[in-house]
């Protein structure tokens, strides 16, 4: 039997080949390179590597995989990676495309080994959400314990290992920015093997998650940004890779982008975003850190159009900038708000450049950093941070060190003079003097600048506190306050300056969706963004995990949801999409036709009744969706969506047949589906129960009736 190995046996002989590889001039030389290297390793027995262990918990397959047996055969390439590190988001693309090119019938096989380095990170549903989040659709293994990593002597995350058909080691490549490499070996070893006749087409059992969720009005939330003169919020709708913008009491106002990702300027019907996360609003601008994009964008309300501030649409290196925003590429921005630096007030955008552990300034008008010189209006560049990823504090900004900053919050007035940066891999809080650009800690992490380790859930002052992974920073100058979305503890922690204390303000410390509504019964689930409203009187927060926005009443001491009316007043279509899928059990009723008019609003009066001694669960998003599948013209190509938090009296969902009528495919028709989450009031049995109604429409030009009515009912 071979003996099994690590990565230090497959380094010194692969460190040849990439040498070798380095002094190449064409792609055919390199592809005869790799060929020579393939045809040694087939000749040792000493490069095969443990299985997975059993018991593990996988995601997106059917079941457990083995790379005895269902991955025997497949060239299977193993992606270490822990859902916090940005340098792991940043190879997803590499890996899209690879399994855009190659698929399980042709040999390969991509697998998501997640070894995590926070606590929270090892749990299951954790990680779940970062599958749906990053649209991971390959099969993931939770190594909670990093066995397999430790097996291999893995090092640092992201590391990409690449197997044989037989589980045999190939191929390494640590850290991000790969792409050729990555490409290269894999083609060269499905091709090697393939001739050899010792790869199996057949298929991988894969199930994705995402596909067994109902639609809900948020997806994945990263941030949140009020504007109090006008009493409106922008919110990141991250997973819909979209920008809405939200009146106060909760009234849909605008829906920039989405469902799909994209990276195109101009009309807001037209704009589209990827995975956006901070946003700052300020009168009819609203300011977007487009994260996947690696772009700042502007969305103009008042012109109705975005446009490109920063960014080349490609993850940029540079780590000092100075070029003018549209041609300085940059990398990953996590957070934006507005500043003033040397110029008028509101005159440049700080940005928390996860990508390369920094902080940035756009100029929005002529400036000037501190102790710099003159900056001219649409200048992006380097303010703060050497690049290196660390917990380093010093009074010269490009000196001090980042690790992985995602959250801002300016408090410009004295006697805090400061940026307050959230440095979610370091678990601390820092501060950037807008005089002098000083950086210095302000609570949790260590002293030791390298160790971005010192993380937990500890009240206390300074270094003595400890956060896990914060997110999110506001700045409440009515009280001098700041309040931390501490993400990985979901918990709402205050920290007073002055004496540098940070103490729970919200949150049990275990992930749920409870409304307390006391504080210290709430739950929350890796929120991501918070900020402050109504005077410091309001928190609002992005509970990223839970795809809900929630408010924190600081006068009555009780959060409330955020609630979201889907009736937008102002919106422009989303992009076609399509309802979720219904499940095989669902009731499906086909309704008698009606006859309809151009500009005639058609209300479906829907009743629902639920078995006797039974409830709506509270804490499940029951919800409906009306589609207009082959005719999503009806709908101008919008899935709407609702909340179901009520059955006692009949749900009212209305449409309006658009003025102009199209050419329609064959007999149209809305179809309303619902799907409803209920419990026994007896004990703890839930479930999940869905029904469609389709309804036929005969249209016709002439103009009828303002509203037509059509009742529906069904008994589950």
């Amino acid at each position: 039997m071979a003996s099994q190995c690590s990565l230090s046996t497959l380094f010194p002989i692969q460190s040849e080949l990439d040498c070798a590889l380095d002094d190449a001039t064409t792609e055919q030389e390199k592809e005869d390179l790799v060929k020579e290297y393939l045809n040694k390793l087939d000749q040792r027995e000493d490069l095969k590597i443990p299985d997975f262990q059993t018991g593990l918990e996988w995601l997106n397959t059917e079941g457990p995989l083995s790379l005895n047996k269902e991955l025997s055969g497949k060239v299977v390439l193993l992606d270490f990676f822990t859902y916090c590190c940005i340098n792991c988001m940043h190879i997803l693309p590499d890996l899209h495309h690879l399994e855009k090119k190659h698929s399980a019938k042709d040999g390969l096989v991509v697998v998501g080994v997640h070894s995590a380095k926070f606590p929270n990170e090892k749990v299951l549903n954790n990680v779940r959400s970062a599958v749906l989040r990053y649209d991971i659709c390959h099969p993931v293994v939770n190594d909670s314990e990093a066995h397999l990593w430790h097996e291999l002597e893995v090092s640092c995350w992201p590391t990409l290992v690449l197997l044989g058909p037989r589980g045999n080691l190939l191929f390494s490549l640590v850290g991000e920015g790969h792409r050729d490499r990555l490409m290269l070996f894999t083609a060269s070893a499905l091709r090697h093997y393939g001739e050899r006749g010792l790869l199996k087409t057949h298929a991988v059992g894969i199930k994705l998650y995402r596909d067994s969720l109902p639609p809900s009005v948020l997806s994945f939330p990263g941030k949140v940004a009020v504007d109090s003169s006008k009493k409106r919020l922008a919110i990141a709708d991250t997973g819909h890779h979209r920008i809405l913008v939200v009146s106060s009491a909760g009234q849909l106002l605008r829906v920039i982008g989405g469902p799909k990702s994209g990276r195109q300027d101009g009309d807001l019907s037209e704009a589209s975003f990827n995975a956006p996360q901070g946003v700052a609003i300020k009168g009819e601008a609203v300011y977007v850190a487009d994260t996947e994009n690696h772009l700042i964008r502007k969305i103009d309300l008042l012109e109705g159009r975005v446009s490109t501030l920063a960014g080349v649409g490609a993850q940029g290196t540079d780590k000092e900038g100075g070029s003018m925003g549209p041609q300085q590429p940059i990398s990953s921005p996590w957070d934006v708000t507005l500043g003033t630096a040397g110029g008028a007030e509101g005159n440049v955008l700080w940005i928390a450049m996860a990508g390369t552990h920094q902080i940035w300034a756009l100029f929005l008008a002529d400036g000037k950093l501190p102790k710099g010189s003159e900056v001219k209006a649409g200048t992006c560049v380097r303010w703060a941070g050497s690049g290196n990823e660390e917990n380093r504090n010093n009074s010269y900004p490009h000196k001090a060190g980042f690790a992985q900053p995602s959250g801002l919050a300016s408090a410009p007035e004295e006697p805090w003079g400061c940026l307050y940066v959230a440095d979610s891999e370091s678990s601390t809080i820092r501060t950037l003097a807008l005089k002098d650009g000083a950086v210095k800690l302000l609570v949790g992490g260590e002293r030791d600048p390298l160790n971005l380790f010192a993380f937990g859930d500890v009240d206390g002052k300074g270094v003595d506190c400890k956060l896990q992974h914060p997110l999110g920073v506001a700045w409440a100058p009515e009280q001098s306050l700041l309040y931390v979305a501490d993400s990985y503890n979901h918990k709402i922690k205050v920290v007073d300056p002055k004496v540098k204390q940070c103490s729970t303000l919200a949150g049990t410390g275990e992930a749920g969706d409870t409304l307390g509504p006391e504080f210290n019964k709430s739950c929350f689930n890796e929120p991501g963004g918070i900020c402050v409203g109504d005077g410091g009187k309001l928190l609002y927060v992005a509970d990223t995990n839970n795809h809900q926005v929630k408010v924190l009443d600081l006068s009555s001491k009780t959060v409330s949801l955020f609630p979201i009316s889907t009736d937008c007043t102002d919106s422009v279509p989303s992009g076609p999409t399509k309802a979720p899928t219904l499940p095989k059990s669902a009731a499906r009723r086909e309704m008698p036709p009606v006859a309809v008019s151009a500009g005639q609003t058609l209300v479906m009066s829907l009743s629902l009744s639920l078995p006797e001694g039974t409830k709506l669960t509270e804490e499940a998003p029951s919800c409906w969706a009306l589609s207009a599948e082959g005719n999503e013209w009806l709908l101008e190509s919008l899935v709407v969506t609702g909340d179901i938090v009520d059955l006692s009296k009949p749900l009212s969902i209305s449409t309006t047949i658009p003025a102009v009528i199209k050419d329609f495919n064959g007999d149209p028709s809305l179809t309303l589906g619902v799907w409803l989450y209920y419990c026994m009031e007896t004990g703890n049995a839930c479930m999940m129960k869905a029904a469609s109604f389709t309804q036929p429409l005969q249209i016709s030009g002439n103009r009828g009736e303002e509203e037509i009515t059509v009742a529906m009912a069904h008994a589950f």
